[in-house]
């Protein structure tokens, strides 16, 4: 992960020396050899994903496309604000690190589970849930399209969801490799935790506005962006209304910076009308530097 981009830029190294210095592991390692099994654990997933995907961030920071606005789905919210001037990043990776921590203290290992539900609405997908809350807690974690709902929680009531999703008639369920149940309020003790670190940091207001993961709102202020963060974790990711929000606000062309292709096929689903762009290395952003800029 984020290899290439590694290999042909050499002042990118000072991003993974930085974050080493945070973490007290060489992530550069991690993220280029794995192994996968470490890298599934939300301890070193979560920096992981921040370093790569600042890394990738840095091709596009003083040059020529500059960003009407900014969302980051999850963890990627904190990419979002180095993006837009709120946070420096090694506060950030020092804040994702506190952040996985808390999340994987807050539930013993493997008594969670997240799962993908394709083919049912929202609303179904809140019913199925509601239904199989006899058996514990489960929600919608990541309203992610028209189609497509994670939910998350303690895992017999994630599997009683998929079953009674399964029988109102949804194309697939998929478990999905998340060792931990984030945007539930099984993650509230972390959320709890995780403000005293929030509070503590120096935040600037958004150089541009952010779109949040709570409420699918414009932020613009420090003190707006302390407040979500400190909600995001218990509370589900409304990334449809997210991209709608930004459509709505004249938004044409989405750029999903960092590893993986996952949001752009979401934003296509949203709102197929929009023009979607991806980049991870080099060569992805020359490519849309001569399509876009």
């Amino acid at each position: 992960m984020g290899k290439a981009l590694y290999d042909a830029n050499s002042h990118i190294s000072a991003f993974y020396q930085d974050a080493e210095k945070v973490l007290g592991y060489d992530v550069g390692v991690l993220c280029f050899e794995g192994p996968i099994e470490q890298l599934n654990q939300t301890e070193y997933t979560q920096p992981a994903l921040l370093v790569t995907s600042v890394a990738a961030l840095q091709l596009v920071q003083n040059g020529p496309l500059i960003p009407a606005a900014v969302a980051g789905h999850s963890l990627g919210e904190y990419t979002a604000l180095v993006a837009a001037g709120a946070i420096g990043f090694s506060e950030a990776v020092g804040l994702v690190k506190k952040r996985a921590q808390y999340m994987a203290e807050a539930m013993s290992p493997g008594s969670g589970l997240v799962a993908a539900i394709l083919g049912l609405s929202v609303s179904e997908v809140y019913e199925v849930c509601k239904e199989a809350e006899a058996f514990g807690t489960v929600v919608p974690a990541n309203l992610n399209s028209p189609v497509q709902t994670v939910i998350a929680g303690e895992k017999v009531a994630v599997e009683r969801a998929l079953e009674l999703a399964k029988i109102r008639g949804a194309k697939r369920v998929k478990t999905l490799p998340v060792s931990v149940p984030v945007h539930t309020p099984l993650m509230q003790v972390a959320a709890d935790r995780l403000k005293h670190d929030i509070d503590s940091l120096e935040w600037s207001d958004l150089q541009v506005p952010l779109i949040n993961n709570v409420e699918a709102k414009v932020l613009r202020s420090a003190d707006d962006v302390r407040v979500s963060l400190v909600k995001q974790l218990p509370s589900s990711v409304r990334w449809q209304e997210t991209i709608q929000t930004m459509w709505a606000m004249g938004i044409t062309s989405f750029i999903e910076i960092g590893p993986g292709k996952v949001l752009t096929g979401l934003v296509k689903r949203i709102v197929p009308e929009a023009d979607t762009w991806n980049i991870f290395d080099q060569e992805s952003y020359e490519h849309v530097l001569a399509h876009v800029a």
